[in-house]
């Protein structure tokens, strides 16, 4: 055999490139779901929805995963907000509380007094 037998390796180069391109796409379309979501954008969180290595990620994503991260940190959460109740707000939450307590209390007591004419005329 000779050496100068050309390999045909086009048809390798080719499925890299469909992969290496359905891979960006995947990353791009989760990213997109998680801003549009608002949801927290972490390395472990875009690697396990778009079915990547993070060392992917790491590799050809680390700017842009670090600047909407950053972008995120300045930007409260859902979990933040609930937390950041005023005031005004646990004020009315109470107040309405303690109405339906007592409405349930007056309830009971009527079902009570109920319970025991029953009671009475069986006895």
């Amino acid at each position: 055999m000779t050496g100068d037998h050309k390999r045909n390796t086009k048809g390798l180069s080719e499925f890299r490139e469909k992969r290496a391109k359905e891979c960006q796409e995947r990353v791009d379309k989760t990213i997109q779901q998680l801003v549009k979501s608002k949801e927290k954008i972490s390395f472990n969180c875009i690697a396990e929805r778009a079915n990547v290595s993070k060392k992917y990620l790491y590799d050809h994503y680390f700017d842009r995963i670090n600047t909407l991260r950053n972008q995120q940190a300045g930007l409260s959460s859902p979990k933040q907000v609930k937390r950041e109740m005023s005031d005004a707000n646990k004020d009315v939450i109470i107040a309405a509380q303690s109405k339906r307590i007592k409405d349930l209390e007056k309830e009971t007591k009527h079902l009570k007094s109920i319970l025991e004419k029953r009671y009475g005329d069986e006895y």
